[in-house]
Order: C-alpha cells, then sequence, then structure tokens
C-alpha cells in the first residue's frame, strides 16, 4: 500500500545565523570559555593561565564567540577584555537545551555525537 502524503510547510524557519550559532556552542572550549566569562569579564592572558591553552587557541575561540555575539571584547591599554554579551539569554538557552534533553529520554556524549560525524554517505 502506497500513502501520499502532501509535504507539511516547515513550522520555523533555519537561517545561516542559527547555524553558525549552534556551531559556536558546540565545540566544548568555546562553552568552557563561555561558562569561564559566566563568572565575570577576563583578560585573554587570564582565560590562557586559568584554562591551560596557547594564546592563539584562546584568541580564535573568542573570535568564533564574538563573531557570534556571544561575547563582547573590549581595548585598555594593550589589554583585551572579554565578557559574556547577555548572560540571561545564554543561561535561558542552555535551560532550554536541557529541557530538550531531558524530554528526548536519551542519554547523550560527545564520544557517541563524535562517532555519528564520521559515518560516511550511506553508512546509516
Amino acid at each position: 500500500m502506497t500513502i501520499n502524503t502532501i509535504p507539511a510547510e516547515p513550522q520555523f524557519e533555519v537561517a545561516d545565523s542559527h547555524a553558525a550559532l549552534f556551531h559556536a556552542l558546540a565545540e566544548p572550549t568555546r562553552l568552557a570559555l563561555l561558562q569561564h566569562l559566566s563568572t565575570g569579564e577576563h583578560r585573554v592572558r587570564d582565560l590562557v593561565e586559568h584554562m591551560h591553552l596557547a594564546q592563539s587557541t584562546v584568541s580564535k575561540h573568542l573570535s568564533c564567540l564574538r563573531d557570534c555575539g556571544l561575547v563582547t571584547a573590549r581595548t585598555e591599554g594593550r589589554a583585551s577584555w572579554f565578557a559574556l554579551a547577555d548572560l540571561s539569554r545564554l543561561k535561558d538557552l542552555l535551560e532550554v537545551a536541557d529541557d530538550l534533553l531531558d524530554t528526548s529520554g536519551t542519554t547523550l556524549s560527545l564520544k557517541n555525537h563524535r562517532n555519528h560525524e564520521n559515518l560516511e554517505d550511506g553508512d546509516l
């Protein structure tokens, strides 16, 4: 038996900016930086020291977060200071993510997610 269905209209729009935002949030180091910045404004130098990462690595991740509007930057002398752009909205977003994970009834892990990324086309 064949069932003909008429495709439904999408219930929401997805923009490139959404993909960029979720890409920024999908990287564990960037999430750790956001968590660190939730304690207040930090210099790049402080973040390098606290996170035990190279300055170039921290700067690269901060640039991505700034491009997505998640963090702000200001210069004071030769130092760059970074802060969360909107702590309350970021917390709201993470709470929604927790709700989605809770209602899905599944336990996600980064290891399992990366296994899916490594599948070749047609492996599913």
